[in-house]
């Protein structure tokens, strides 16, 4: 194994001098190793392959771990690019195996995706009908496995357009003072990214864009741009006129690389001076003025344009953001189709599962029940045959029936808000053993498919309760109009985590909730907008906001020092502090019953700060009933339910100087006294010694 890994740094250290980019499969998503379970199994991957690279001359190389309980000569793996076969193989004896395969245009799809399947068919015993549900039949994808493509800046000019641009582009760049405007141009393109599955989205201020970054959108109206960009802008917008540019240019970049050269059979680290020619492109989000500007802003959150924008530059005269809806406007009820769900055409015996991802946010409000129907056609059993139907939610059985010679499936099962979480798989799953007398001729008699269109998951009941909880986020703010409020002496701050609250509000099957931005101080001038809109606030600590108590049934008031009790010891968990990066998040209802979620960040690290409490708030969490989220920058996150009645929060600005001094030192005081007495007991103990020692003399 340790040879392998030696290998794999080899080849990715030498390979990067030949302009080729490595990319392994855990960049591109998958964590873990992805395992293949059964007889006969199958798992796809599906890599989209931007514009810069070159696939013809790319290698795809896979490795994978089999089942240490197999017969390898017996047991069998294949590799299909989208639907065709291009590699089959028995298993060696080797513990980690490799496959190599060389890339060709015809391998990508005319949407720039390359699908790779992997089908197994494994073999324990000799006997197929005791495999069926062996645990030991297993084969797992290593996730270092990986895609080598090569860099090609051939057409580099032609091939790349303001529509297939976004799933380059790593960072997104604004004014040092941003304007409202730019807050909401960059919240709106880093939900665009996010959606293209850029992990790492860099958010900078102009004067602190790292030279290593070369791929990155730009936002800010024409006159507020500085020089040297806006000279790379080659059209001009006029007055009232909003505009994407693609800029693109080719730059030569001296840089050292490192390879590992095999000197007398131990590899040695050698370094050379490398001189490459590197693609630089730079999307502007722009305007002729603020009118023009925001026009732009809106065409950013219109998919349908952006998609069909084959040009480097697309002048906007009128944007609106309208969608055709294909669900009913409460979005009570959805179809498999709906979230996502393809039908399977699935066949062969033992376990037959096909999986449905869906959140709570692609219904319309928090769902207390769903019922999930399913309605599918299958092979008639014949007599002797056993069949089962099941359901799981989260890896959870649900219900199961059995299968009969009818051949028609339409069963439903209700779940309360236990059983679901913020994000969802659901998995159907057949089952199927044959007659005993025909199992090794009957692998392939037994089929079925659900009909997505028709198999649906509905609510029943909207989730209401007397206070707001993180589990109904965002959904909380799916109906109504929503304000996006800023403290403007943070506003620079708070661009990234704002990003994180447009993707999440638009992250769900319907995406059309455009909140406006304000200022804190406009909010202060017209505070009716506090009780007509939802309010999503980015604060800082001493916000007037705050300070005016305008949030009067907000969990903790943010403004104030406090400290938070472990209920069941009285031990400190948290106590605010100036000095620690922290991000603080807490969602309630408002003064008119109104969804209001109000971000606050402490320390040297404000923009980090706001970003971990954005973050953490939106991730599968495990209780239903937080609302105080404490987040730092180095991922760690606490929740708290804290109500009126809460006795685990203190409020330390409420004590006197005596009384806070008392708490901070009380330990100490209590030791010195103990020490005290002490000392005066040895004290007054030798003087009577010596007292008794004089009169006995």
């Amino acid at each position: 194994m340790k040879r392998l890994l030696t290998l794999l740094t080899f080849i990715l250290l030498s390979t990067a001098s030949f302009a080729q980019t490595i990319v392994s499969f855990k960049a591109m998503g998958h964590n873990d190793d992805e395992p293949i379970f059964g007889m006969s199994g199958a798992t796809s991957f599906y890599f989209k392959i931007t514009p810069q690279y070159e696939v013809t001359g790319s290698k795809l190389v896979i490795y994978f771990e089999p089942s240490q309980a197999l017969i390898r000569d017996k047991s069998y793996i294949n590799l299909f690019v989208g639907s065709k076969p291009v590699y089959s193989a028995r298993l060696t004896k080797d513990s980690i195996q490799k496959i190599t395969l060389t890339l060709t245009k015809a391998d990508v799809s005319a949407d720039n995706y390359l699908k790779i399947t992997l089908k197994t068919l494994l073999t324990i015993t000799d006997d197929p009908c005791r495999d069926l549900d062996n645990p030991a039949m297993w084969l797992k994808i290593k996730n270092y496995s990986y895609l080598s493509l090569v860099k090609s800046n051939k057409n580099f000019f032609n091939n790349i357009n303001i529509s297939n641009c976004f799933d380059s582009k790593t960072a997104i760049v604004y004014n040092s003072n941003p304007s409202l405007h730019d807050l909401k141009a960059v919240a709106w393109a880093y939900a665009r990214l996010k959606k293209t599955q850029t992990k790492n989205i860099g958010v900078f201020e102009i004067g602190k864009l790292p030279d290593s970054v070369r791929n990155y959108i730009i936002v800010g109206a024409m006159p507020t741009l500085r020089d040297d960009k806006r000279s790379l802008v080659k059209v001009s917008p006029q007055t009232n006129q909003g505009l994407l540019y693609l800029h693109k240019s080719l730059t030569t970049v001296v840089d050292t690389v490192t390879r590992m050269v095999d000197v007398n059979g131990k590899f040695t680290p050698v370094k050379t001076v490398s001189q490459q020619v590197i693609p630089t492109e730079i999307l502007f989000v722009t305007g002729g003025d603020d009118a023009g500007y925001e026009k732009s802003i809106t065409t950013l959150g219109n998919m349908n344009v952006l998609n069909s924008t084959f040009g480097d530059y697309l002048l906007v005269n009128k944007a609106q953001n309208t969608f055709f809806k294909t669900t009913d406007e409460n979005r009570s009820k959805l179809s498999l189709k709906q979230i996502g769900g393809a039908s399977d055409f699935l066949s062969g015996i033992g376990s037959l599962k096909s999986a449905f991802n869906f959140k709570n946010s692609d219904f319309s409000f928090t769902p207390k029940e769903v019922e999930i129907r399913i309605v599918a056609n299958y092979s008639a059993l014949n007599p002797g045959d056993r069949g089962f139907f099941n359901i799981y939610l989260n890896g959870l059985l649900l219900s199961s029936e059995k299968l009969d010679a009818s051949g028609k499936l339409n069963t439903s099962v209700t779940i309360n808000r236990y059983q679901h979480h913020k994000y969802n798989t659901l998995e159907a799953e057949f089952r199927f053993y044959p007659n005993n007398g025909n199992c090794k001729n009957s692998f392939i008699n037994f089929f079925a498919e659900i009909d997505v269109d028709k198999s649906y998951l509905e609510s029943k009941n909207p989730f209401i309760t007397s206070d707001l909880s993180f589990y109904q986020y965002p959904e909380a703010f799916n109906s109504g109009t929503t304000r996006i409020v800023v403290s403007k002496k943070f506003a620079k701050y708070a661009a990234g985590a704002m990003g994180e609250i447009i993707y999440e509000l638009n992250n769900n099957i319907n995406a059309n909730n455009f909140p406006e931005f304000m200022y804190s101080d406009d909010i202060i001038a017209n505070p009716s907008e506090l009780k007509k809109n939802n309010i999503i606030a980015l604060l800082a600590k001493d916000d007037p906001l705050l300070k005016r108590n305008e949030f009067p049934d907000a969990p903790i008031k943010f403004d104030r020092d406090f400290r938070l009790y472990n209920t069941d010891n009285n031990t400190i968990v948290y106590s605010l502090s100036d000095t620690t990066s922290n991000g603080l998040a807490q969602i309630f209802y408002g003064r008119s019953n109104n969804a209001t979620l109000v971000l606050t960040a402490t320390g040297q690290h404000l923009s980090e700060a706001f970003l971990a409490a954005s973050k953490s708030i939106t991730e599968q969490l495990s209780t239903l009933s937080s609302n105080v989220c404490i987040s730092d920058v180095n991922n760690n996150k606490y929740l708290f339910n804290i109500n009126k009645s809460s006795e685990n929060l203190e409020y330390i600005d409420t004590k006197s100087a005596l009384t806070r001094f008392w708490d901070s030192y009380n330990l100490y005081i209590l030791l010195g006294i103990l020490v005290l007495i002490l000392l005066s007991f040895l004290y007054i103990r030798s003087r009577v010694q010596k007292s008794q020692d004089l009169f006995n003399d």
